[in-house]
C-alpha cells in the first residue's frame, strides 16, 4: 500500500484499479466473516492458549467472531501478519459531524483498531495489552467521496511491558487523511479459576 504522502497520489486509472482491487478483497473477507459466527466476542475457551496472531487469523477465517464495532462503524480487518494489521473502512453519512464531514472519532477508531491489532499480532498466549496513549494527526477531511480508506498499523517496538505502533489512513488513490501512533501497556492475562 502506498501511503507515504498525499503528494504520491495515483493517476485516476490507477486509483480506480486499486479501488476495484480493494472492493474485491473486501467482498472475499466479508463473505468469510459472514459465513462464520458473525459479530460478537470470542469466549475465553475459544482463545485459551492461542497467541494473538492466531486469534486474528481465526477471526479472518470466520472461525471466531469479529468485534461488533466493525459492523457499527463499517470497517473490516483485512490482513494480519506479525507486527502488522490492515483495516478497510467505508466513510458514510452516518459518520458525519455537524459540519458535514466524517467525524474525527471515526478516523481515530479506525487507526486505533489498526494500531492495537498490530500489537495484538505479537502477543504470545496468555499476554494482553491495552491502549495507554493514542495520538492522531488529521491531515485532510474525509467524505463518502472516498469510497474506501485503509488504515495500516505497524509495530515499532514490543517489549514485556510496553508496545508502540504507528499507522496511516489512506484512500485508494494514495491520499493521506490521517496518521497516528499508540503506546500500549502489555501484561499477563488473568487465568481462569
Amino acid at each position: 500500500m502506498n501511503a507515504s504522502t498525499s503528494a504520491s497520489r495515483l493517476a485516476p486509472d490507477q486509483a480506480a484499479a486499486a479501488l476495484a482491487h480493494w472492493l474485491a478483497e473486501e467482498a472475499e473477507v466479508r463473505a468469510r466473516l459472514d459465513a462464520g459466527p458473525g459479530a460478537g466476542v470470542a469466549r475465553p475457551d475459544e482463545v485459551a492458549g492461542l497467541p494473538g496472531l492466531e486469534q486474528l487469523q481465526r477471526m479472518l477465517a470466520g472461525r471466531l467472531p469479529f468485534p461488533p464495532i466493525a459492523r457499527t462503524l463499517d470497517f473490516t480487518l483485512m490482513e494480519v501478519e506479525p507486527g502488522r494489521a490492515l483495516f478497510q473502512g467505508t466513510p458514510r453519512v452516518d459518520h458525519f459531524n455537524p459540519m458535514g464531514g466524517v467525524h474525527g472519532g471515526w478516523f481515530a477508531t479506525l487507526l486505533d483498531s489498526a494500531l492495537g491489532c498490530a500489537v495484538h499480532t505479537l502477543m504470545p498466549a496468555g499476554r494482553g495489552y491495552t491502549t495507554a496513549e493514542l495520538s492522531v494527526n488529521y491531515v485532510r477531511g474525509l467524505s463518502p467521496k472516498a469510497v474506501r480508506v485503509r488504515a495500516e498499523g505497524r509495530v515499532v517496538h514490543c517489549g514485556r511491558q510496553l508496545a508502540t505502533a504507528e499507522a496511516r489512513l489512506v484512500g485508494a488513490d494514495g491520499t493521506l487523511y490521517a496518521h497516528g501512533t499508540t503506546t500500549c501497556l502489555v501484561f499477563e492475562l488473568p487465568t481462569a479459576a
